[in-house]
């Protein structure tokens, strides 16, 4: 597991969010967006939304259908609309206009799990934190580092404990993001690039996919 984590850290020397944002307020809406869409389509749409709403008292007073119009193409988008807004006041109301930097409160924001936690507390806060997202998944299993790789729709707090055991904390935000990069650029879902492969030779699935 180390081994090959080595040669990712090879591959991928200097890995960083690719979500666009220059404060953990940001940073914390954009990853609510993301849910169900690319990062690329988030960025395309967060430079209108925070030029008017930036802050967590300007888009607790922000209109839901103006709102709506600016996120449209990151789909779902009445929904997160809804979530934005929402946990803009509650940022307001409950935290003095600052976003908490703990899992506990972080999780009490609407549209707000673990995984959107995590990003934001090793992005924003440099707090070490394993988002687990579909990739996370799909490599941690092709590559054998859990116990539950058989399963068909594993446990993300379960995959977030067991993988976190195994590196120290100092590396979970940039191990996820590594993963997560590898994901996209090498080990795809249908049609994982294996020839192309810098972990072939170890790979216990390479051979069957």
């Amino acid at each position: 597991m180390h081994d090959e984590y080595g040669i990712l850290k090879a591959s991928i020397p200097e890995p960083r969010c690719a979500l666009n944002f220059t404060t953990p307020f940001q940073l914390l809406v954009a990853t609510v967006l993301s849910a169900q869409t690319t990062d690329v389509r988030v960025n395309s749409v967060t430079p209108e939304l925070f030029d008017s709403y930036g802050t967590p008292e300007k888009l607790s007073e922000a209109r839901i259908e103006t709102v709506e119009s600016i996120i449209h193409p990151v789909g779902f988008y009445h929904a997160k609309a809804s979530h934005i807004i929402t946990l803009s006041n509650q940022i307001v109301d409950d935290f003095a206009g600052e976003v908490p930097a703990n899992m506990r409160d972080l999780t009490t924001l609407a549209g707000v799990g673990r995984k959107t936690a995590n990003v934001v507390l090793g992005n924003a806060f440099g707090i070490p934190g394993f988002p687990v997202d579909t990739h996370v998944i799909r490599v941690t299993g092709r590559l054998r580092w859990r116990t539950d790789w058989r399963k068909a729709n594993p446990d993300p707090v379960h995959i977030e404990n067991e993988i976190c055991g195994y590196f120290e904390p100092k590396e979970w935000t940039n191990l996820s993001h590594r993963l997560i990069l590898f994901g996209r650029s090498t080990c795809h879902a249908r049609k994982p690039a294996c020839a192309d492969c810098p972990l072939r030779a170890t790979c216990p699935s390479a051979e069957s996919i």
